[in-house]
């Protein structure tokens, strides 16, 4: 990456301008809350230094950000393809309306992460979060597969309040047994077999490997696995009789 853009001598517009230039390959260095970086980009490789404010990625369309610290809210907005990875901890409504691609993050997400995640076809959205996250985990999530870790959580719960909360699609998978977390009714909670994390394996391949993390140790827990009751129980909330 020869292209190095210090973040405070542009707003976003003009971050984003000297990206296309680069055709994608870039560091971006002392970043503190510039937003909508690297949107809707297709192609490229971003290595960003601080922390990238509200909306890191959205519409992102093929391209791979990495984050050496934290993000702000928002971050892989309507995402399409591509890849974002945070080494630190995100704010809220990570991946919402996430569409396709992989959003990988070491740390803790905020409230609403994944929610209105959906998938069509071949697309089908990954979101995985290392640490813990906060309410409304999974609302009304579509499509597309999250992933909660739990790991340095401080002793927190995994989730917090109301997750899956108006879901009709999609899977979610937690590391613990969930036995204080109170599911609402829309949604099964049961512990994981090993069918289930077949599912989630090659995913867990890719997430150690960027993190340098022992998938044998990931592994070695519980997990719950949850998915919608039925395929549509809003149905009746948006289509006439």
């Amino acid at each position: 990456m020869s292209t190095t853009i210090i973040a405070s001598k542009y707003d976003h517009a003009g971050i984003n301008r000297k990206i296309r230039e680069a055709g994608g390959d870039c560091e971006i260095t002392g970043c503190l809350g510039e937003r909508f970086i690297a949107a809707g980009l297709e192609s490229g490789h971003i290595e960003i230094d601080g922390t990238p404010g509200n909306a890191l990625g959205a519409y992102l369309n093929g391209a791979r950000i990495t984050v050496h610290g934290s993000a702000q809210d928002a971050v892989g907005d309507t995402m399409n393809d591509g890849e974002i990875i945070v080494h630190g901890s995100i704010g809220d409504a990570a991946g919402y309306a996430m569409r396709g691609g992989r959003i990988f993050v070491r740390g803790s997400a905020g409230y609403r992460a994944g929610i209105h995640m959906k998938e069509y076809r071949e697309k089908r959205p990954v979101l995985v979060i290392g640490g813990v996250c906060g309410s409304f985990l999974g609302e009304y999530q579509a499509g597309g597969i999250i992933i909660v870790l739990g790991l340095n959580g401080g002793g927190k719960p995994i989730v917090s309040n109301f997750p899956g909360t108006g879901m009709h699609g999609g899977m979610m998978f937690l590391r613990s047994d969930c036995a204080d977390i109170r599911f609402p009714k829309e949604v099964k909670a049961r512990r994981a077999t090993r069918g289930d994390l077949a599912k989630i394996d090659g995913i867990l391949d890719d997430y150690c490997a960027v993190f340098g993390l022992d998938k044998a140790e990931i592994l070695d827990a519980d997990y719950t696995v949850v998915v919608p009751d039925s395929s549509n129980p809003y149905k009746q909330m948006y289509v006439a009789n």
